[in-house]
């Protein structure tokens, strides 16, 4: 019998190539797996078309809720944000994905699991590190970086080598940008991306949102419901949190929210110029952090900012399943149980306006933040505090004084 590999395959010309150069180099019998986080209509035809590239069985397993519940939701409490800019869309779906594959791994008694990661992007560490986390025993096989035995360079190889083998797919000779979609985002590289002294072609990229200045000239108010930290209900129908995004989604594509370029720093040590749509994600992170200013005490705030920057760090990296993910987690779900109220804010061509928020919990209080002298608060009480907050820096300026008294007087 056999060996089996499983093959974490999303239907494209490299994952479709990787089947028969399996079967050449390795004689295992090829079970691919995909794993549905919100890829969309990307899925249609991978049955027929898995079969047909010499898979003996494959898997389309659907994790959106988990992806959302368990992944994106974390994320968004901590704040989690990559070099001010990347909401983590393909960082958080690599863990969840590698997860299944391990599931799908021990089902079929494979020996290995085989990615179609390049050899200098991210992914590659954020799938090995995941598996070896999940699967310490299961070899790991990266066509891209085995160069003596993958040789292929280009699309047009690759068509070449299916073709060779039997695999005669309408695959698109025509370079495209490189893109990978979830219901959190798309990301964009590839063509003039590539130079980041060019502007970007958004009427050419763009998939999920319109450019700001295509937007409507009229606003849209839109209201959240919070509870515990959960999205519930978006404009009063309530929802699960993946109906959630995908409503956000809408909203936010319709008028021009959570367009991103970046060129940020990757694991392997080189800088990438890419562009993100993040619409969805975009208005949940900005609700979430309007109920937070009002909830959150400022000590418990100036932690939690240094974690969700930690927590970015750990999760682009493909740490999802270490200690320091789980104790970062373990703080920032205790502080979203006070985070329960009600956000609105108005869209308009690509702005997030705050529109009011408010919380049973809320450490707001009218009469101490008004000009006028509450109960709670005496002006007076202000002279002993700023004499104590101070006094460091009243020491040092008399050392100074008493310093350059003395030297004047030499």
């Amino acid at each position: 019998m056999k060996e089996k590999v499983v093959l974490a395959y999303s239907g494209g010309l490299d994952t479709t190539t990787i089947i028969p150069w399996l079967k050449e180099n390795f004689g295992y019998d090829v079970v691919c797996c995909c794993v549905d986080v919100g890829q969309g209509n990307e899925l249609d035809g991978l049955e027929q078309r898995a079969k047909l590239s010499g898979a003996s069985k494959l898997y389309i397993e659907n994790v959106i809720d988990e992806f959302c519940d368990d992944f994106v939701m974390p994320c968004v409490q901590a704040g989690a944000v990559y070099e001010h800019k990347y909401l983590l869309g393909t960082s958080m779906a690599r863990p969840v994905i590698a997860k299944k594959l391990v599931e799908i791994a021990r089902k079929e008694g494979a020996v290995a699991i085989c990615h179609g990661a390049t050899g200098k992007g991210n992914d590659q560490i954020r799938f090995e590190l995941s598996i070896t986390a999940l699967a310490p025993d299961l070899k790991i096989i990266a066509p891209w970086r085995m160069t003596d035995i993958w040789t292929l360079q280009s699309r047009e190889d690759e068509i070449q080598y299916c073709k060779a083998h039997g695999i005669d797919l309408p695959f698109d000779m025509s370079q495209s940008y490189s893109r990978d979609r979830n219901l959190w985002h798309i990301s964009h590289e590839g063509l003039e991306l590539e130079d980041p002294s060019l502007e970007p072609n958004y009427n050419h990229l763009l998939m999920l949102t319109v450019p700001p200045e295509k937007a409507p000239d009229e606003p849209e108010y839109v209201t959240m419901t919070f509870e515990k930290g959960i999205p519930t209900s978006v404009n009063g129908k309530k929802m699960k949190v993946s109906a959630i995004i995908e409503e956000l989604n809408a909203l936010g594509g319709k008028h021009g929210i959570g367009i991103v370029d970046i060129v940020e720093n990757r694991v392997v040590g080189m800088k990438s110029h890419g562009i993100y749509e993040t619409p969805g994600g975009t208005i949940l992170v900005e609700a979430y952090q309007q109920l937070e200013e009002l909830v959150m005490d400022r000590a418990t705030m100036e932690v939690k900012k240094d974690l969700g920057n930690k927590l970015a760090q750990v999760v682009y990296e493909g740490k999802w399943f270490t200690p320091l993910r789980e104790a970062i987690q373990a703080f920032v779900s205790s502080t979203a149980q006070d985070m329960t109220g009600t956000v609105k804010f108005r869209l308009y061509k690509g702005n997030i306006i705050k529109a009011g928020t408010t919380s049973p919990n809320s450490l707001y209080s009218e009469s101490l933040a008004s000009f006028t002298t509450g109960d709670l608060y005496d002006h007076h009480d202000a002279d002993g505090f700023i004499n104590l907050f101070g006094l460091p820096l009243k020491v040092r300026a008399m050392n100074k004084m008493r310093a350059k008294e003395k030297e004047s007087s030499k």
